[in-house]
């Protein structure tokens, strides 16, 4: 780990859902899906406050929306149910979010340590790294992997700890305010490129409309603008 003296970009974090892959239209379709299986139609309100979220998180506002009685067994049943959804629809192919597969190349390519940090769970990412490409990555975090899902930092501090670094030194690139909220409670600088819904900025955060273009200097830029705002 660096001393706070030595503080310098050297790792990358990556959200999955939103950020690098277009998957949260998947995720629409299995959570309207469910949401009708459980007696009401989704609204948009309730599936965007459900963007980013923990499974359970996310269920759990599913239940509440459809007056659906939490217990363990019902929320494992629609767990199950979702998982399998998601992983039918991954199957049929899921699509880059603009510029994303360059940037992962680009943070290669300028030697920096890479890890995919994603609320969602080991099963599923395992279908996700075969569009994505495992060799972008040094490790890999899901949901399941830690003690609570974003917007805790847990999931951060784990992708942080595998490549050997400070949160400090990371730049985590998310697309939903959960996720980014997630980062920065771990220390991380955030680069915020939203896919479906917009944040206000504040410290610690850069915003960019999309990763396409995105060049080393951009990349630095972010960490360094992102920490002195949490600074000051």
């Amino acid at each position: 780990m660096s001393d706070s003296s030595d503080r310098r970009l050297r790792a990358v974090l990556w959200d999955m859902d939103g950020t690098l892959l277009d998957s949260e239209k998947i995720w629409d379709v299995a959570v309207e899906e469910l949401s009708l299986d459980l007696g009401r139609e989704l609204t948009p309100e309730v599936r965007e406050s459900t963007l980013g979220n923990s499974m359970q998180d996310a269920l759990r506002t599913v239940f509440a929306h459809t007056g659906t009685e939490v217990s363990d067994q019902s929320l494992a049943t629609a767990r199950n149910w979702l998982t399998d959804r998601v992983a039918v629809l991954f199957a049929e192919g899921i699509s880059w979010r603009p510029g994303a597969k360059d940037a992962l190349q680009l943070v290669r390519d300028l030697g920096l340590r890479s890890a995919l940090v994603t609320n969602t769970e080991r099963g599923l990412v395992e279908y996700a790294l075969d569009t994505v490409g495992r060799d972008y990555f040094d490790a890999t975090v899901s949901g399941d992997e830690v003690e609570a899902g974003k917007p805790h930092p847990a999931p951060y501090l784990r992708g942080a700890s595998l490549l050997g670094v400070a949160p400090e030194d990371c730049l985590a690139v998310e697309d939903s305010p959960t996720g980014s909220l997630s980062a920065h409670r771990a220390g991380c600088s955030v680069l915020f490129v939203p896919s479906e819904l917009a944040v206000t900025p504040r410290a610690g955060y850069v915003v960019r409309s999309s990763l396409v273009g995105l060049t080393a200097d951009e990349l630095s830029s972010a960490w360094c603008d992102a920490r002195s705002t949490t600074s000051s």
